[in-house]
């Protein structure tokens, strides 16, 4: 692996891998290359400890350290055990391998897991007389590996804990959304800290955070402890220390206003608990506030919700849907807002043609992410573009 010119894959949500490209050209990336799910680049080792710290729409960032192909498991269990392992390990260190199979000839990941770890281990017992463990819940090193058809690729996982894992959710509601994706919608959405934001139906804070960090430029790891690069036979602790200061002294005053309604007591008091362990107390308000029953207070006016949808949450209004476009066009004149849901036939109620229609996925359900652009005066409303595909 050549410090100075590292191959990276960068795995991110259906729907994000243009927003995720855009922030690692921004980042400094070189030859980034948008695919399914993910985005191929290049960098030098303190640009991989750069986008993990700051990447926003990343959930892992991975090197690929070898890349063959393999007929039958005999032929993969060799081309294994003659990699040298221990220029990436240290066989006192545990390790862990996650596995993706798309393959007629090997069907089991777990079982193409197995012979990886065999063959890892036997490397180490033949050259040091001393095997390294495993530990799949909190390795020093962390494999990817993934089989299409006969290609192989072995990887090593930079990030470690899934990157949506921030550091500030200690409470989450029913259905809560991931911080990835609510940091692609916001980035999609347009927002830029420039204005002001609200979430009319706040949960338990995510979108009101990741929108903070957002507008006053804070990196998305600035509450992680580790990364799994740190184990890494070649980590760079300087460098590492650098790079964090550097992004830190980007950091920029707000001085919008990022506000946050609610009507469950249970879920804002969720949301407080998390905008203070992101140290947001200062930036974002809350308040028990139905929606419904509200008028636009903040000018100019960014709107993002993630209204309920989900089989978590039951909805007992079946006029829901008909409410927020009522309340859209009666109380919120001249604003651009957009909301997420799965909830195809029941979202039409809302009254409004929708100006961009984008397909999310959150978790496993099927979503459109929906712009609506609020005019004062009908004729306007009706002059909005056809929604796209």
């Amino acid at each position: 692996m050549d410090p100075e010119n590292l191959k990276i894959q960068i795995k991110t949500f259906f729907g994000l891998e243009e927003v995720l490209a855009e922030e690692i050209r921004k980042l400094g990336g070189k030859r980034v290359e948008v695919k399914n799910r993910a985005v191929n680049c290049e960098g030098d080792l303190g640009f991989l400890y750069k986008i993990n710290y700051s990447a926003r729409t990343a959930l892992k960032i991975m090197v690929p350290i070898l890349t063959f192909k393999a007929w039958d498991e005999n032929r993969f269990y060799d081309k294994l055990f003659d990699f040298q392992w221990d220029e990436f390990m240290d066989v006192n260190q545990t390790f862990a391998i996650d596995a993706t199979v798309y393959s007629e000839r090997f069907k089991h990941s777990q079982f193409m897991s197995l012979k990886m770890k065999d063959a890892i281990v036997d490397f180490f017992k033949l050259k040091y007389h001393k095997r390294p463990d495993v530990d799949p819940k909190d390795p020093d090193i962390k494999f990817h590996l993934h089989i299409d058809r006969e290609l192989v690729t072995i990887s090593l996982d930079s990030s470690g804990d899934p990157l949506f894992k921030r550091g500030y959710r200690k409470e989450q509601g029913e259905a809560p959304i991931n911080e990835v994706l609510a940091s692609g919608m916001l980035q999609l959405a347009g927002w830029d800290g420039k204005g002001n934001f609200l979430d009319p139906m706040c949960g338990s804070g995510t979108l009101l955070i990741e929108a903070a960090m957002i507008a006053m430029d804070l990196p998305a790891q600035i509450f992680r402890k580790k990364f799994a690069f740190q184990n890494w036979k070649n980590y760079d602790g300087e460098l590492f220390q650098k790079i964090k200061e550097f992004r830190i002294n980007r950091v920029r005053e707000f001085t919008g206003k990022i506000v946050g309604y609610d009507i469950d007591s249970k879920m804002l008091n969720a949301s407080k608990i998390n905008i203070e362990a992101a140290e947001m107390e200062d930036v974002i308000e809350i308040r028990k506030q139905d929606f419904f029953e509200s008028k636009k207070e903040l000018f100019p006016l960014m709107m993002v919700f993630n209204p309920p949808y989900d089989e978590r949450i039951e909805i007992s209004d079946e006029d829901f849907y008909k409410k927020i476009g009522d309340t859209f066009k009666q109380n919120y004149p001249n604003t651009l807002a957009w909301l997420i849901t799965s909830d195809l036939e029941a979202v039409k109620k809302i009254g409004l043609r929708p100006s961009r229609k984008i397909k999310l996925f959150n978790g496993k359900l099927e979503c459109r992410f929906m712009q609506y652009e609020m005019y004062e005066g009908t004729k306007k409303v009706h002059k909005l573009p056809n929604p796209a595909n």
